[in-house]
């Protein structure tokens, strides 16, 4: 056998290395730059702007509004802490193929799903054809909040402070199940 040199085969060579430059600048931090990007660009949050709660007929707990170029959320607080709303916490747009972790909802029926980087609450906006032939769903909103999800109601916001503790329903003993009688 005889060894050929490269200097017989230069679009091999060219192509070669260009394929590896190109895989060389390509990396993944970039493509999840990009990914995100995308879906921000390409998924309308203002569904998300306004302020929640788990019963429609409760004040709002929750708010979420978009503030300099960012979306965030707040929780409303007692009347004790002297103001209403909590500090914004950061939202991000998560992929609908993440649906399944949070909800048991086709992906193909929700058209926005934001959340906590540490995914404590992820929000998901249902199509609104579709929560409209869903009996289960009285909403257009879905909560996962810290490992449950539910519906939950927009309403109209307020400035008032919701205090837990005077809630009659905080005030349930719930017993130990593992102690026997």
């Amino acid at each position: 056998m005889t060894k050929r040199s490269n200097a017989f085969y230069p679009e091999l060579t060219t192509a070669l290395t260009m394929s590896a430059l190109l895989l060389v600048g390509c990396s993944d931090n970039n493509d999840v730059v990009v990914e995100e990007e995308s879906l921000t660009a390409q998924t309308d949050l203002s569904v998300f702007a306004g302020c929640y709660t788990v019963s429609s007929d409760e004040p709002a707990q929750i708010k979420v509004s978009e503030e300099n170029g960012a979306w965030v959320m707040q929780m409303k607080e007692p009347a004790s802490s002297g103001r209403v709303w909590d500090t914004a916490e950061p939202l991000e747009v998560i992929d609908n193929a993440q649906i399944p972790k949070f909800f048991s909802i086709d992906p193909d029926n929700v058209d926005a799903v934001i959340a906590r980087p540490d995914r404590v609450l992820v929000m998901a906006h249902v199509k609104p054809v579709y929560a409209n032939i869903d009996p289960l769903l009285d909403s257009e909103y879905l909560a996962y909040i810290y490992r449950g999800a539910n519906t939950i109601y927009r309403v109209e916001c307020d400035e008032i402070n919701t205090d837990i503790l005077a809630n009659p329903h905080a005030n349930i003993v719930i017993d130990n199940v593992n102690q026997s009688l």
